[in-house]
């Protein structure tokens, strides 16, 4: 009897640990991993640049790792259901298994390929996604979602703790002829412009990275997780999310690694990080259960909320150019590495909507651009909630200061002096405020504003009063 041929097809599940279908597969006999780049995935939210780079370089790690376990990953461009059929008739594969999709209308596609392979005669098999909890399985005791996450988290934790993660095959059993593949350049991946120096000095795509990431962020910071996660200054932060997002770790892997310190619980910085991927998976179930929100806000009343759009200034918040330090050096953090810190996103996505009143899904649209974790739940989730208008929203009069938030996460100026080197010459007191600076305070920095460095492009305080009184129109 012939051994049965699987082909795993991969997506955002770029690993070989904790991965139910290459397990599955390799249990039952050969095993052929397809990776298919479709151009029309996405919808109205295809792939940016930053997530196109790092997908290359994960496809590239993912690629040597199967390779050693003994079969080399596919690389396919096309409609999915025409190249897995394709790749199948070429190995006589029988089977195609795969991860369930996160997002709703992925959810859509899985069903349209699973049934367009099974009419072709290959069996299918979908296996749990990358969550800790089911969507659908943490719901209020009316059966509705819930739209604030401390009730959600109690009731996530009341369900239990999530199997533990299994480790991936010893061995892989490749087909006896390896199918055609694209070499991975030809997915066209990676800028015709070079604008990713940034990025490549500070990531390691791939699950050696994720997993490396994983091992030095309990080993030396953790502890301090609950207090260092806000600051901008230093590395309080695990910067885990897009090894997530990507798939080169599961949830249930990092889970058990925090979770296996007996009092979890009671260790604030292990408790207070499982929070933060339990805030990922509340976005990613809010997402499912109210799919129009990447586009429109989930508080109906801010349909009609008046917004002030100004493209001088968002090009201007862009290109880290608004006048306030502490949100140009993030945004020039952004576009040189594709990330910033959590705190960092707040206080700029605060002064998008709210001292500029420009609209969120403008914000949404940049982040999905330049983040390298460029997620749609996480994504839709944080600008809703700055902005005020969805699940677990903060309160309308909750307006960050970007001065005061600067001085007490950024407190000596690091951050700043980083990612706007021409204010490097101001003191702690001054350099998140340097229209206070004395003239000689600016001449010995070398600052002239409105020159090296720009004038703000509004006020805050004036800004806030704008804000309050434009919010006061959608009460009620």
């Amino acid at each position: 009897m012939a051994t049965p041929t699987t082909i795993v097809w991969y997506r955002r599940d770029l690993r070989t640990d904790d991965h139910g279908a290459l397990i599955a597969a390799a249990e039952r006999g050969r095993v052929v991993p397809v990776f298919v780049l479709d151009p029309d995935e996405g919808g109205d939210w295809p792939m940016g640049g930053a997530t196109k780079w790092w997908l290359h370089h994960s496809l590239e790690a993912l690629a040597k790792d199967l390779g050693k376990l003994g079969s080399g990953l596919v690389l396919r461009r096309g409609e999915p259901a025409s190249e897995l059929r394709a790749v199948a008739d070429a190995v006589g594969a029988d089977a195609v298994y795969f991860t369930e999709s996160i997002e709703p209308g992925e959810l859509a596609v899985d069903e349209e390929i699973e049934h367009a392979l099974g009419k072709g005669g290959l069996e299918t098999e979908r296996f749990a996604p990358n969550l800790i909890w089911a969507v659908g399985s943490v719901m209020t005791k009316s059966g509705d979602p819930y739209q604030v996450f401390s009730p959600f988290w109690r009731a996530g934790l009341a369900t239990g703790e999530p199997d533990e993660p299994v480790s991936a095959p010893k061995k892989l059993e490749g087909p006896t002829k390896p199918p055609e593949s694209l070499d991975l350049d030809e997915l066209g991946l990676l800028p015709e412009i070079d604008w990713a120096k940034g990025m490549r000095e500070r990531w390691n795509p791939g699950e050696r990275g994720a997993m490396g990431s994983l091992a030095a962020f309990i080993r030396d910071r953790i502890d301090a997780y609950h207090e260092d996660r806000d600051r901008l200054d230093i590395p309080g932060w695990s910067a885990m999310s897009p090894h997530i997002h990507f798939g080169e770790i599961s949830v249930r892997r990092i889970w058990h690694a925090i979770a296996k310190h007996p009092n979890w619980k009671k260790h604030k910085g292990r408790e207070h990080y499982l929070r933060e991927v339990g805030w990922r998976e509340f976005a990613q179930h809010l997402l499912n259960h109210f799919p129009h929100t990447p586009d429109r806000p989930l508080r109906e009343n801010f349909k009609r909320f008046p917004w002030s759009d100004d493209d001088a200034a968002f090009n201007a918040w862009k290109r880290g150019r608004t006048g306030y330090p502490v949100v140009d050096a993030a945004m020039r953090n952004l576009w040189a590495e594709g990330w910033m810190p959590n705190r960092a996103r707040m206080i700029v996505a605060s002064f998008l909507c709210k001292d500029l009143l420009i609209p969120w899904q403008r914000g949404a649209q940049w982040f999905w651009d330049t983040l390298v974790d460029a997620d749609l739940g996480s994504n839709t989730l944080g600008w809703q909630w700055t902005a005020g208008c969805g699940a677990d929203a903060a309160p309308y009069f909750r307006i960050f200061n970007p001065i005061s938030q600067g001085e007490k996460f950024d407190p000596k100026g690091d951050y700043v002096r980083r990612w706007v080197p021409e204010l490097a010459g101001l003191d702690a007191h001054v350099i998140h405020k340097p229209w206070e600076a004395t003239p000689m305070e600016l001449a010995a920095a070398g600052v002239t504003l409105g020159e090296t460095y720009p004038k703000r492009i509004v006020d805050h305080a004036e800004a806030r009063d704008r804000a309050l009184k434009a919010f006061d129109t959608i009460k009620g």
